[in-house]
């Protein structure tokens, strides 16, 4: 059977032993380290507790070095040196807390070495031994910087080796006709223990609350971004199925335009009208998925409340007018300008253009109640100018659910054409939205901040802006506030 150091290990001992093992080399890598770890600056204070705990140091210092030469007898130098050690040890633990703790503990033992000569000898009478009165404001001062800054179970260590220490020197050792310190030094000890935890544990506990703030709102930003990406690609689909079924009619329809067309012709046209089916289902196949993730089909809704069916035809701007009636049936003032010479536009802009108007005045009824509205549309030889403005709000606007998915939806449609926008608060508390949307790919695209500079124009949504202030969305490589 083994033997440990002589003595035979039974079955029994042998786990215990193990633990006993692991508990001391936990303890070694906890103490035993000078492991950097500054006191960060205080939110509010900053730097201040590191200037009132130096304060400290250095009268725990005079204290120590007033209290061992005159009333415990030891000579000015060796005094000296512990009273340094133990202010020393409360400015070390501002950035090594473990290493303080032991500075604070060796002075300790140093002065009550020292002390318990001249207390043997009779020289000194009722002298507080062993812990002085500077030696346990410093020791204070040690461990809650470290309970501060270390883990629990470190704070215990050090209190457990503290407690233990000082019974060892007080009740094993002892002196003659001196005042006992021990026990105050271990109840105050203990108390500024449980303090520093518990400040930790907090500080902690809020650190890990507002990061998991950040992340639900990152979270959340990813999830709108997504949804307003499904609904631009639910309303795109639309289009281009048209698109898809006329390719279709017409390459069925040709041959019988022409007198006596060739095979060749006949099967190119055959095979251009069957890849148009093929691509029209896959096509209906994806619209399936997109709209039974929505299957009560809000997102396909032209306004609130009209109950219209998640299939309805996608809206362009010969439906504007109705759009607009709706808003001031609502209660908000809306005015129409439009500038240029119309000319037929691709689906995508028109749809594009349609929603930034109705997802802006739809921000300027919920964030700017009482206020007025414009909307301005230019139409220019490279594209479509949209701006929407409206006046300061009359009265506060109510909390609002979803702040900011309007302003994000807007952006990524203007992002997908390729053009720019800008939505900012006005100087006299208004909001305005302005866009440019390309009608062709090689448009040129106007810097939308700049043009916003030229002319005063309308836009969008409340000083309450959606997103809580100003807002830019532009070409996908920039962004302009």
């Amino acid at each position: 059977m083994p033997k440990v150091d002589g003595v035979t290990e039974t079955g029994t001992q042998r786990p215990l032993v193990g633990r006993v093992r692991r508990w001391l080399r936990v303890l070694r890598d906890d103490l035993w380290t000078v492991r950097a770890d500054p006191l960060p600056p205080s939110t509010w204070l900053r730097w201040l507790p590191h200037g009132v705990l130096c304060l400290v140091a250095f009268g725990v210092t005079v204290g120590a070095v007033a209290q061992l030469n005159d009333n415990g007898g030891a000579g000015l130098q060796v005094a000296f040196a512990i009273g340094l050690a133990q202010g020393g040890a409360v400015v070390l633990a501002l950035w090594r807390p473990v290493p303080g703790w032991w500075l604070s503990m060796g002075a300790m033992v140093a002065g009550a070495v020292e002390v318990r000569r001249h207390l043997l000898a009779g020289v000194v009478h009722d002298f507080t031994w062993p812990w002085t009165s500077a030696g346990i404001i410093g020791q204070m001062a040690v461990l809650l910087l470290l309970s501060l800054r270390v883990r629990t179970r470190v704070s215990v260590a050090t209190l457990a080796l503290t407690v233990l220490v000082t019974y060892i020197i007080q009740g094993l050792w002892g002196a003659g006709g001196y005042v006992p310190t021990g026990v105050l030094a271990t109840i105050l000890s203990a108390v500024v223990v449980v303090l520093g935890v518990a400040l930790r544990g907090r500080r902690e506990a809020r650190a890990e609350l507002v990061e998991q703030t950040t992340l639900t709102a990152e979270e959340r930003a990813r999830r709108t971004l997504l949804e307003e990406r499904s609904r631009i690609a639910r309303e795109l689909h639309d289009v281009v199925a048209h698109h898809m079924s006329v390719i279709s009619i017409q390459a069925q329809v040709a041959p019988h335009l022409v007198e006596n067309p060739p095979e060749e012709l006949k099967e190119n046209l055959d095979g251009i009208r069957q890849n148009a089916l093929e691509a029209l289902t896959e096509l209906r196949r994806v619209l399936g998925v997109l709209r039974s993730e929505h299957p009560e089909g809000a997102d396909a809704l032209d306004e609130p409340g009209t109950g219209a069916a998640p299939h309805t035809p996608q809206p362009t701007l010969d439906r504007l007018d109705a759009l607009v009636d709706n808003t001031r049936a609502a209660g908000l003032d809306v005015v129409v300008e439009v500038n240029g010479e119309r000319k037929p536009l691709p689906p995508g802009v028109e749809l594009s253009a349609y929603r930034i108007v109705q997802e802006a005045l739809s921000n300027a009824l919920r964030h700017a109640p009482g206020a007025t509205a414009r909307v301005g549309l230019r139409h220019t030889p490279f594209g479509l100018s949209v701006q929407v403005v409206n006046s300061r709000p009359t009265h506060p606007a109510p909390p609002s659910p979803g702040v900011g998915h309007g302003l994000l939806g807007m952006r990524e449609r203007v992002a997908m054409l390729d053009g720019s926008m800008t939505a900012h608060p006005l100087p006299d508390g208004g909001f305005k939205v302005m866009a440019f949307l390309p009608a062709t790919p090689d448009a040129t695209v106007p810097d939308a901040a700049a043009a916003d500079t030229k002319a005063p124009g309308p836009a969008a949504a409340g000083p309450a802006a959606p997103d809580g202030a100003a807002r830019t969305a532009n070409n996908p490589k920039k962004d302009t506030a």
